[in-house]
């Protein structure tokens, strides 16, 4: 009685049975490929994505114009603004003739050394100069000269006193003199009445009466048959007439 039948081995299977098994080359560079590929592609992904993040998330922030909000920029004006050095402000520099007061130098004119060596008004007067009334009487004020135009006051520092008019030849009794004075643009003012320095008058009953501290004679105190009208004072003489 005839057995089964054995199926006979494929011939590859017998070719092969006798080698040891070795990877292909072709695999081996396609996989190659593949892992170099996805290298590629992950360092691609890894750069890009932090510009990509950065994108989305200033899309998703509401611009200044739409919100109307003008806070991200005042920082950035405020820092702006202060880092600009500013120039130190320059003080302004007076004028040489305010910051210096103006000395007056005297010139000692030139005389005859056998003539009168008496000074006058020219010794304090430089030449070609145009003092005023005021600046002359100082001078002459500093220098120890209280006669002539010296025994008069600067103008505007002390008014002309006012008080009875002393008429011309008028005889004036024991204790009361003429007081001449002069405006401030040199008018002269007619002399007015005053107590002599000390002298003091007295009543029916011999008794001092109280006599004025400027010694000013009041109308009640005039002597006897003298008129009683108080002094005018001359108008000032406008600049660039006649008088100056």
């Amino acid at each position: 009685m005839d057995g089964p039948r054995r199926s006979s081995p494929a011939p590859a299977d017998e070719a092969g049975a006798g080698r040891p098994w070795a990877p292909s080359f072709g695999y081996l560079a396609i996989a190659a490929v593949i892992v170099a590929s996805g290298l590629v592609w992950w360092a691609m992904s890894s750069t890009s994505s932090p510009a990509a993040a950065a994108d989305d998330a200033s899309a998703q922030l509401p611009s200044p114009a739409a919100s109307g909000s003008t806070a991200p920029t005042a920082p950035v004006l405020a820092f702006a603004a202060s880092s600009v050095v500013q120039p130190a402000p320059m003080r302004p520099t007076p004028a040489a003739s305010e910051s210096e007061p103006r000395t007056v130098q005297q010139v000692t004119p030139q005389r005859d050394p056998y003539g009168d060596q008496t000074p006058d008004i020219s010794d304090y007067i430089n030449k070609g100069e145009k003092p005023t009334m005021g600046e002359v009487i100082d001078r002459l004020h500093r220098a120890g000269v209280y006669t002539g135009l010296g025994a008069f006051s600067p103008p505007g520092t002390r008014p002309p006193l006012m008080g009875i008019a002393v008429p011309e030849g008028f005889v004036l009794p024991e204790g009361y003199v003429r007081h001449y004075q002069a405006t401030d643009d040199g008018q002269r003012i007619e002399p007015i009445l005053m107590f002599a320095p000390g002298f003091q008058l007295h009543d029916a009953a011999n008794r001092p009466i109280a006599m004025p501290k400027d010694r000013v004679v009041p109308p009640e105190l005039a002597p006897p048959g003298m008129p009683i009208r108080r002094i005018a004072i001359p108008a000032p003489i406008e600049s660039g007439g006649p008088g100056r």
